[in-house]
């Protein structure tokens, strides 16, 4: 398709025919086919989106671009990353698959290697990378165990502003639970994120002063006026119920800003009963939830013995959906201990999510899930969808209906920013070999 569609360079013009889907275009008319498509004709100029029409039986308009029924996607949104881990595999693989294992070699990794200059360049790599891909907003999780906050915070604050006008970036501070039991250490860390406007955040265990820890959280949270995120019982233990909790805080302190919480497998494990009691509170406290199809099918349920793993890992998507708790997929790790593989591309997520989560029979508004609903996790307005009058960030794709999208890696996408298709052109691994001893990964899979 690249060779065959051209997008000018300069002036306005029209594509036609184009493929667009309901839930990311508000205000579209019909007529839909079953899976949630209509044909339209969208009229770009100056860089926005200035009309929407469906195309039925009009002339051809002037200055057209046929896209002979392909699906556009407004650009994706990936909230949950973590870019500061990103690529490290090489040097530093997980030595049996587990998530335990993860835990210790990317935090051996941290100790050893993540200077300043070592997390900018492969922050920035990775987002060249989600660019090239199509992604326009970025969040991205900031390993913030002393004394690593003071390296990567900066770090973040650079990246953010080099990306400027190509990508919406934000962080949110992690670290496990138990850091905030330290609440000297706690609150300075917590106004370096409110510094950088970012997000606080931690990973939640079942420790026994979970109770008082969220307190002092979101206690902070509302002095310092920061949004939450939270990763929350990334295990298949039935007793990890810390999303519960964290519901139960919401509603404790009447907090009134964003929370996004990640992961959640272990709901998908647990009794009916406890189900409906944790599902009912957290849409009643209004959070929102992100799951990570690809880094937990990997690391969830993978045995020692060599046996089959007998679950998915993912959590309750469509009974969180059904009671009105906004979800997402996202990224999450990408080439380290937590998942070797993955390149920040919104549409392997989307459709290995699919396929996993069962994202079809019907469609319905799934795609909002790597586009507009995370978009509005993250309280950025007009991100995410398509409609007159927003910019002209789109991807244009060879597919013409889900099956034909969902089948193929759709590798010459063309990505439109402001109304001009970009260089798509991905980086190269070997740019990371020195950081990575100057191996291409061989010494770390012999080590």
């Amino acid at each position: 398709m690249s060779a065959a569609v051209k997008i000018p360079t300069a002036g306005w013009y029209v594509l036609g025919n184009a493929r667009l889907h309901q839930s990311l275009t508000p205000g579209l008319d019909g007529p839909f086919d079953r899976d949630g498509f209509v044909l339209v004709d969208v009229a770009v100029a100056e860089g926005r989106i200035k009309g929407i029409a469906p195309r039925g039986e009009r002339p051809k308009p002037p200055r057209t671009v046929d896209l002979a029924g392909r699906i556009v996607l407004p650009c994706f949104v990936d909230c949950h990353t973590h870019l500061d881990k990103g690529h490290i595999w090489p040097r530093m693989p997980n030595p049996d698959g587990s998530f335990m294992g993860a835990l210790e070699a990317a935090g051996s990794d941290r100790l050893v290697h993540w200077n300043a200059t070592d997390v900018a360049r492969r922050m920035d790599f990775s987002l060249r990378t989600a660019y090239a891909h199509g992604t326009k907003a970025i969040r991205t999780h900031l390993d913030s165990i002393a004394p690593q906050e003071e390296i990567s915070w900066p770090v973040f604050e650079q990246m953010r502003e080099n990306w400027s006008g190509r990508i919406e970036l934000q962080a949110a501070s992690l670290i496990g639970i138990e850091g905030v039991r330290e609440e000297k250490w706690f609150g300075k860390l917590a106004r370096r994120v409110a510094a950088a406007k970012g997000v606080l955040g931690a990973v939640t265990y079942m420790v026994p002063d979970l109770d008082a820890l969220l307190d002092r959280v979101f206690g902070t949270a509302v002095e310092l006026g920061l949004d939450l995120d939270f990763h929350a019982d990334e295990t298949d233990d039935l007793a990890a119920v810390s999303l519960r909790h964290i519901a139960e805080a919401v509603l404790r302190h009447k907090f009134e800003g964003k929370i996004l919480v990640g992961h959640c497998c272990a709901l998908s494990r647990q009794p009916d009963r406890e189900v409906k009691d944790t599902l009912d509170k957290v849409a009643e406290a209004g959070l929102s939830v992100v799951s990570l199809p690809m880094c937990n099918l990997y690391l969830q349920d993978r045995r020692q013995d060599g046996t089959t793993p007998r679950w998915r890992g993912v959590t309750l998507l469509h009974e969180m959906k059904a009671r009105g708790i906004p979800v997402a997929v996202a990224s999450d790790n990408t080439r380290d201990p937590f998942y070797a593989y993955g390149d920040l591309d919104m549409l392997e997520v989307y459709r290995m999510a699919t396929r996993i989560l069962h994202f079809d029979h019907p469609v319905a508004d799934w795609p909002r899930a790597v586009a507009a609903t995370p978009a509005d996790m993250m309280g950025l307005d007009g991100v995410g969808k398509m409609m007159v009058g927003g910019p002209a960030d789109l991807v244009i794709f060879r597919g013409r209906n889900w099956t034909e999208l969902l089948s193929r890696p759709e590798a010459d996408r063309i990505v439109v920013r402001d109304g001009r298709a970009i260089d798509r052109r991905l980086p190269d691994y070997e740019e990371l070999d020195d950081l990575m001893g100057g191996t291409n990964g061989h010494r770390g899979a012999e080590a």
